[in-house]
């Protein structure tokens, strides 16, 4: 009995000698899971600007955007309050498409209701790691006006950013927009603009964030520098956010323009649903 006691704890001994290595080896590629959540970056953008989260290859992700056209500031609260803050007023809405196209890559539909389309690529060149205190994303789009028959403004840029923990969430995202100016027979020399998109995301709750971001502008900024802040929740792979920007863009060429020069806030709200 003894002899079949010791038999089968070195057995035991020797299977867990072997099973060890598979096991880390099963649990370290979940670390770099693309279809894993990420407790810092639960979604592909902040409020207009991208993020670093990658697509699984052949995955999917839905998002609309909503932005009411009523200054929240235009009238006293009683005018505010009979409009149900802006609810009531017109919106400009976003239906975004993405697909992961290859592995670290995917693309991306973007339309609004004011008929401009915008095509984006986004590929993840460096991941966080040990040996890389940031991600590094490329990002490459073109949007063009009355359903991309006029006005082309291509752009090009890097998304960089560093999680912190499960609990937050940095950016600085350097994007050069062309043709940003809608007549540029008037300021030939200001048709582009460079902006530095500056955003964070930080987690309260377990499923309950707060987000902001920021976009200083050089060369062509008719308006006020893009700024947003937003409360969201996540309910499994849905993303709810709650927003008030002093600009209703969502594309590149609308955020790298600015908000009005009134400087005028705005309400809206965003909805993602992830499909892997």
């Amino acid at each position: 009995m003894r002899r079949v006691s010791t038999l089968s704890a070195a057995l035991l001994v020797l299977a867990c000698t072997f099973a060890a290595p598979s096991i880390v080896r099963a649990q370290a590629p979940a670390d770099d899971d693309p279809a894993v959540l990420r407790l810092a970056e639960p979604d592909f953008t902040l409020i207009g600007l991208p993020t670093s989260l990658r697509l699984p290859t052949f995955g999917s992700s839905f998002r609309v955007t909503h932005r009411f056209t009523r200054p929240l500031g235009q009238g006293d609260f009683g005018d505010l309050a009979g409009d149900f803050f802006g609810i009531d007023s017109g919106a400009q809405i976003g239906l975004e498409y993405r697909f992961g196209l290859v592995k670290n890559g995917q693309v991306v539909f973007h339309r609004t209701s004011t008929r401009t389309i915008q095509f984006s690529g986004q590929y993840s060149v460096l991941r966080q790691s040990g040996g890389a205190p940031v991600d590094v994303s490329a990002l490459v789009t073109i949007e063009g006006t009355n359903n991309f028959r006029d006005s082309y403004s291509p752009a090009v840029g890097a998304i960089i950013s560093r999680d912190i923990g499960t609990f937050a969430a940095f950016y600085v995202e350097p994007i050069w927009v062309n043709n940003t100016n809608p007549f540029p027979t008037q300021l030939v020399d200001h048709n582009n603009t460079f902006m530095v998109g500056i955003g964070a995301r930080i987690r309260l709750l377990p499923t309950v964030y707060i987000t902001g971001e920021v976009a200083p502008t050089s060369g062509y900024r008719p308006g006020q520098t893009h700024g947003a802040f937003a409360i969201e929740k996540r309910v499994g792979g849905h993303l709810f956010q709650l927003n008030f920007s002093d600009n209703i863009g969502t594309t590149m060429a609308q955020i790298a323009r600015g908000g009005p020069p009134q400087n005028d806030w705005f309400m809206g709200f965003n909805i993602s649903r992830k499909f892997f």
